[in-house]
């Protein structure tokens, strides 16, 4: 009795199969332009999203600096760190507030990299540390 079943079961999703495969090919048939403008618009998306993502996004890659250029002009943790919020545009008191350290520890950290990296200006010294490579 279940074989039966089974049997009867197999042949009506074989029947609704066909049912669905001619309709579509009258749905084909009939709606072809539009189907192949679609397909070809679906493919440009993907190939637009492809594009996008691989020439425009950029690895995250950590940036080290140049511990030789840091070494050599022997500019320690703490002066680097300082010359960082200083790109960002801090000012002194922005620059203790956020390293935790009194402004006039900032005015002599400034006053060191002043001297290791050759410059009179804050502009300057962050221009310098840039081409150095210890700046991103």
């Amino acid at each position: 009795m279940w074989r039966r079943i089974a049997l009867y079961g197999a042949l009506l999703a074989v029947g609704a199969a066909a049912l669905q495969w001619l309709d579509y090919q009258r749905l084909a048939r009939d709606w072809a332009q539009e189907i192949y403008v679609g397909l070809i618009a679906v493919g440009f998306l993907a190939l637009g999203l492809y594009l996008g993502r691989s020439l425009f996004t950029r690895e995250a890659r950590p940036f080290d600096g140049n511990p030789q250029a840091q070494a050599a002009l022997g500019i320690s943790a703490r002066e680097l760190s300082v010359l960082q919020v200083l790109s960002e545009g801090g000012s002194n008191k922005e620059i203790a507030r956020r390293l935790g350290i009194s402004p006039e520890t900032v005015k002599t950290h400034l006053a060191r990299l002043y001297e290791r990296l050759g410059a009179r200006r804050r502009t300057e010294a962050v221009t310098r540390a840039r081409e150095l490579g210890l700046l991103p």
